[in-house]
């Protein structure tokens, strides 16, 4: 009886939706259906994504625990870890060029040379902040040393940093404006120092495309927040300052959060271990604060001989094409760090890290010759359109710095293999000698020939250091053969 009497009342109530539907609706029913009919909106993809990433943070700080939330996320995504890695390197990369034309167009051409000059300074402080880490930390297969170790290692360099970087600003004479503005920018390579050991973490979990992630949101947020604040305040240092705080979001929000959530939870750090790690980690340190030193000795130089400030404009407008060459190298060779240290650790796959190497060497001259002639096709009057001044009585110049880039790049991709050999030990007395090259060959170049003299310079002094690193490379290689048979 009971499901007789649910089929009769369905069949009533199925005769009188019937009916009704044979009856003209009044204007007011007519609203009221449409309301309570209306079809589901998609939703949107990102926002999805920005509200589930809030409501796993949440869960976890309302839990207390950020290592206890789950990993979500797969290992050994080496298509995205490509992608990202790209995208992020890009980025992070296109940081500083990108501020020097906004600048430059918002503030005028003297004001963006000392932009550039106290961003030089910035990106030095950047290496002191990391330390030399991330190649040591990558290559730490068998987690030697603890990530509490690491955060504890970058904390305390990051913290330097800050108080070095108030130093040079004393010593330089910055007041005002500079000094407001150098401090910003020194605070905000100093986080991103900070996020980089983050994202070092992750790729040693083979999670790199997270870290590009990371790295894009950081460096994006950077752009963005700063554009904004100079075009509303025409102040340089409040813009840095804005900058700052918007990385320091990114990686409360972002860059701490994701590692803690996608990496294993860490042993406490070790008193012993985080000396070892200082100690293990400053020559490589100490090697590429000195390489940066070289490398920007031009500068320095230009600086000193009381050149004015649109110099330096000039001078990072010339180089920031020539560091497109380096970026796309580290786009290449840095995702494969943790496979190459693999393979140097295997002895009977040595062959392929040797191939790796060279077909490396390979990519950067085939990059720089193609560098160049986009240059000389269209590059230059891009550069004319976005800086506002005619760069082609530089045209010679800008080839010659090209030149440079790739050999910068071949550098550095060498030196993470020496790296990954645990021989960068050697390294610092190349480093030295090129540095006292430097010297001379600057000095005397650019105070004969002003900005000419310190880009030819540049690549004189490039091209020295990088015959001392091949040949130091061939003998620590031929070394290791010798040890085997």
């Amino acid at each position: 009886m009971a499901r007789g009497t649910v089929r009769d009342t369905g069949s009533i109530h199925d005769a009188g939706r019937s009916n009704a539907r044979r009856q003209p609706l009044t204007p007011t029913e007519e609203a009221a259906r449409r309301s309570t009919f209306t079809p589901s909106k998609r939703v949107n993809p990102v926002r999805k994504l920005i509200n589930d990433w809030f409501d796993r943070l949440l869960g976890a700080v309302s839990d207390g625990d950020l290592s206890g939330q789950g990993e979500e996320y797969a290992a050994g995504r080496t298509k995205r870890d490509f992608v990202w890695n790209t995208v992020g390197f890009a980025a992070w990369g296109m940081v500083f060029p990108i501020l020097t034309i906004v600048v430059t167009w918002l503030a005028g051409v003297e004001r963006a040379g000392m932009f550039s000059f106290a961003f030089v300074i910035a990106n030095l402080l950047y290496i002191l902040g990391n330390y030399g880490v991330r190649t040591y930390q990558v290559s730490d297969l068998d987690e030697y040393h603890a990530f509490s170790d690491y955060q504890v290692n970058r904390v305390a360099t990051c913290l330097l940093v800050m108080v070095v970087g108030f130093i040079i600003c004393k010593v330089i004479g910055y007041e005002g404006e500079a000094f407001v503005m150098s401090m910003g920018l020194f605070a905000y390579k100093a986080i991103d120092a900070l996020g980089e050991v983050y994202e070092g973490r992750l790729q040693q979990v083979d999670k790199l495309y997270l870290g590009g992630i990371s790295l894009t949101i950081r460096s994006v947020a950077a752009l963005v927040l700063f554009s904004i604040a100079l075009v509303t305040t025409k102040d340089l240092g409040v813009a840095a300052i804005v900058m700052a705080v918007g990385a320091l979001v990114s990686f409360l929000f972002v860059t701490f959060p994701l590692t803690m959530f996608e990496t294993p939870r860490s042993s406490p750090p070790s008193i012993r271990s985080i000396r070892i790690l200082f100690s293990e980690c400053f020559p490589v340190f100490l090697a590429l604060f000195l390489y940066a030193v070289i490398d920007n000795m031009p500068k320095f130089v230009m600086q000193g001989a009381a050149l004015p400030y649109e110099n330096q404009l000039y001078f990072n407008a010339l180089y920031f094409p020539a560091q497109a060459i380096l970026i796309t190298i580290g786009m290449v060779y840095k995702p494969m760090l943790v496979k190459m240290a693999n393979a140097w650790a295997d002895e009977s796959r040595r062959h392929r890290f040797d191939f790796l190497i060279i077909a490396v060497l390979v990519l950067i001259v085939v990059v720089t010759v193609v560098g160049i002639i986009f240059m000389n096709w269209i590059g230059l009057s891009i550069m004319t359109f976005m800086y506002g001044f005619d760069f082609e009585p530089f045209k010679q110049l800008q080839f010659i710095m090209l030149a440079a880039g790739g050999v910068t790049a071949a550098i550095d991709f060498l030196y993470q293999v020496i790296t990954i050999l645990r021989r960068q030990q050697v390294v610092m007395g190349l480093y030295l000698i090129t540095f006292g090259f430097s010297l001379l060959v600057l000095i005397l170049m650019t105070t004969m020939m002003q900005l000419e003299g310190a880009v030819v310079g540049y690549l004189i002094v490039m091209s020295i250091l990088l015959i001392l690193l091949v040949r130091e490379y061939i003998v620590q290689r031929m070394g290791f053969r010798r040890k085997r048979s």
